[in-house]
């Protein structure tokens, strides 16, 4: 069996590690893996690797992206170069991750994908498939998607453009998404499989299979390498987490929670420097952590982790941090919440920093070893990624045979 993965990076970032991991589980099972990537790659694979394009084909559609709002319409020539690589493996089964990122046709992909007869898994990572423009829409409150997208509220968001063709977009989009007889969504959460109930792509099976992270790198840390690093001492430490921090993942909610704190301290992982210049005293920039080891020793340094998210699916932080014996706050955004329970942390309204700071005091005064053992426990039963994955390709290798 041969199984084909496309996504925008690869073994870096969530989705490049999820795509990484599939296909070390695919080859344990037997399967040959490849995996063909628009971007970022990052370390070495267990796969057969294809990079799809160059950097001048990643700015041709940026500036198509940004001049005409049609991300995902150009990349012509990269994506049928793609196609005759797909044709020269021909594999099995065909995995979509994100598709978007400026690299691919999505026309061109999806006609190659309708006649090719073969067994399709797209997993969805946000809403980007089924909109006029955005990758998510619960920052403005927007449900123009589930019609048709007009006067798109984000188009200054990614993908970024200067003027507005969500409408084209939606139309085109619903044209060619449709029609594969062999296409199987994949969600993470419930809440992208409601929202897919309520969009264009509602008649496609859905199946939800969370994603997982690997409990060999994100576990507990005993040493205070952390803490002497920056000098945190016996402090109180509210940790956040983001690869890019912006408005959708709540940079400012940080900088309000420290208007309150009395003597706890912040740690942020992420921030860009212009960031860096705005904290006050009682935030601490650490920089990006350099490898997912010393990232766990972040996670478990951390009395509390706080993710003020305003969109998001199934953040994998969450997960990391649970995984790590840390106990996690979180907004009731998207499908954020799903990953908590009582047991292991707490689900605040958006916004509402005084709720905030009220459950990081109830976790400092039960002390956060109430919460570790339970964080830990309910990582290794629900999103331990061997079984999760395994469980997607026994779904793939399902799927294949009943064709």
């Amino acid at each position: 069996m041969k199984i084909l993965q496309i996504n925008s990076v690869l073994n870096i970032g969530s989705t490049g590690r999820i795509a990484e991991e599939l296909g070390q589980i695919s080859i344990e099972k037997g399967w040959n893996s490849y995996i063909a990537y628009g971007r970022e790659f990052r370390g070495e694979s267990k796969s057969k690797t294809f990079k799809i394009g160059n950097k001048l084909d990643f700015y041709a559609h940026l500036v198509t992206t940004r001049l005409f709002d049609r991300h995902g319409f150009g990349s012509k020539r990269t994506t049928k170069n793609l196609i005759r690589y797909i044709k020269g493996i021909g594999p099995d089964v065909v995995v979509l991750h994100n598709i978007h990122g400026y690299y691919l046709n999505i026309e061109i992909l999806f006609d190659f994908l309708k006649e090719y007869n073969k067994p399709v898994f797209w997993i969805l990572y946000d809403c980007w498939s089924f909109t006029g423009h955005c990758a998510y829409f619960d920052l403005v409150g927007c449900e123009k998607w589930q019609k048709d997208c007009f006067n798109c509220p984000c188009k200054n968001s990614y993908p970024k453009s200067l003027v507005c063709n969500s409408s084209k977009n939606f139309n085109d989009k619903r044209r060619i998404f449709n029609g594969i007889e062999n296409l199987n969504l994949i969600v993470h959460s419930d809440w992208l499989r409601k929202s897919i109930g309520k969009s264009f792509l509602k008649n496609y099976p859905v199946s939800l299979i969370r994603n997982g992270v690997n409990l060999d790198n994100f576990k507990p840390k005993e040493d205070n390498k952390i803490r002497d690093k920056y000098n945190l001492g016996n402090k109180f430490v509210i940790l956040g987490v983001a690869s890019v921090w912006g408005e959708r993942k709540g940079f400012k909610d940080f900088l309000l929670l420290s208007e309150i704190l009395t003597d706890e301290i912040i740690i942020m992982d992420g921030l860009s420097k212009e960031q860096e210049r705005l904290l006050p005293v009682n935030i601490i920039s650490i920089g990006k952590a350099p490898n997912v080891i010393e990232l766990a020793s972040i996670y478990s340094t951390a009395d509390v982790f706080f993710n003020p998210t305003y969109e998001d699916n199934f953040p994998t932080t969450n997960l990391e941090s649970m995984a790590c014996g840390t106990p996690v706050i979180t907004y009731d955004t998207g499908g954020s919440p799903e990953a908590v329970d009582d047991m292991t942390g707490f689900v605040c309204e958006k916004r509402n920093i005084n709720e905030v700071y009220s459950k990081i005091k109830t976790i400092k005064e039960v002390g956060k070893q109430n919460y570790a053992k339970n964080c830990v426990d309910r990582a290794n039963k629900l999103f331990d990624y061997k079984e999760r994955y395994a469980e997607c390709v026994d779904f793939f290798e399902k799927v294949f045979k009943q064709n």
